[in-house]
């Protein structure tokens, strides 16, 4: 039905009331159980092509219900696992319209009011790596990554009231290349937030919990390299340089595979993150670096370690 409506009509202005007219078929669709799991493919597909599907998603009557329904029908999947694929497709296309949600500026403060996310937190917290549970993580992570991706305080203290921190750091131990590349998006978005770096930074154990994590993955990285998940790592790591305490305890545990040169090769073509990287070892010793740490020739000044991520950065 919604083909057809969007492959009829000429003008953009008719194209745009059908694909209207289409979006707000489907959103009933949501509500009516015997419906809603072809109605959450059609609108998970097309999203992109509604551009105010978010505000017709949250003020439509029933539908945000009908999406946390799909969300908590699969508990019981989780432990024991028995998430099998097609349970995890669908409640994937109803993530990816809460995502919709989180991602919209008129929506985005409705959807943490309601504490929405605190939803997703039993799927960041299993631990199955099979292929339904990986694909549940990584929607998950999609929705929480869609917020803090809009540089806004107020969802930064949201997360930190919540157990994020925790369960990010769970999927960077256990998650696969691209979990983690999410999940340490949203700890660096995290800490590139003043109230962010300032809580991870206010305790020993909230420092090295994060530390730690980081470290160990820097060690995997050395054998299986991503310039991707490496980028956040670094970024991590420099952020973290910006608080006193912080910078004096990196000076003994940060990797030495961080020192050493061993990523040169492989943030070649990488010029930002080797900035990044070199103002973090400048930092770490005090405004000077050791032989050994000279930067790669060619690398120009290093930038202020409070540099933001530049446009086209952000998106991973």
């Amino acid at each position: 039905m919604s083909a057809a409506l969007l492959q009829s009509g000429g003008g953009s202005g008719g194209s745009k009331d059908r694909r209207m007219a289409s979006a707000e078929q489907l959103v009933l669709e949501l509500i009516i159980p015997e419906q809603r799991e072809n109605a959450l493919l059609d609108l998970s597909k097309k999203r992109e092509l509604f551009q105010d599907l978010a505000p017709m998603l949250w003020h439509s009557c029933g539908t945000i219900a009908a999406l946390l329904q799909e969300i908590v029908s699969i508990y019981p999947m989780l432990a024991p696992p028995t998430l099998t694929a097609g349970a995890s497709n669908r409640v994937c296309n109803a993530l990816a319209l809460l995502q919709c949600v989180a991602s919209h500026s008129e929506t985005r403060a409705f959807f943490l009011n309601a504490h929405i996310p605190l939803y997703l937190y039993p799927f960041l917290n299993t631990i199955s790596k099979t292929r339904p549970f990986e694909y549940l993580r990584l929607t998950s992570l999609g929705v929480i990554g869609a917020l803090v991706k809009v540089d806004d305080t107020d969802v930064i203290n949201f997360l930190l009231s919540t157990e994020i921190i925790p369960l990010c750091l769970r999927t960077m131990e256990m998650g696969s290349e691209l979990s983690k590349t999410v999940a340490t998006f949203i700890v660096q978005k995290i800490l590139l937030d003043d109230v962010g770096l300032a809580y991870i930074c206010a305790t020993a154990e909230r420092f090295f919990a994060v530390g730690a994590v980081l470290g160990s993955m820097v060690s995997i990285l050395a054998e299986q390299p991503s310039v991707r998940l490496l980028k956040h790592i670094i970024r991590c790591y420099l952020r973290l340089s910006d608080n006193p305490r912080a910078c004096e305890a990196l000076k003994n545990c940060l990797p030495e595979l961080l020192r050493d040169n061993t990523f040169s090769n492989c943030l070649r073509e990488d010029v930002t993150t080797r900035r990044w990287l070199a103002q973090l070892l400048i930092n770490v010793n005090g405004g000077q670096m050791h032989p050994s740490q000279r930067v790669p020739g060619g690398l120009p000044t290093p930038l202020s370690s409070m540099e933001q991520i530049l446009p086209g950065q952000q998106n991973m």
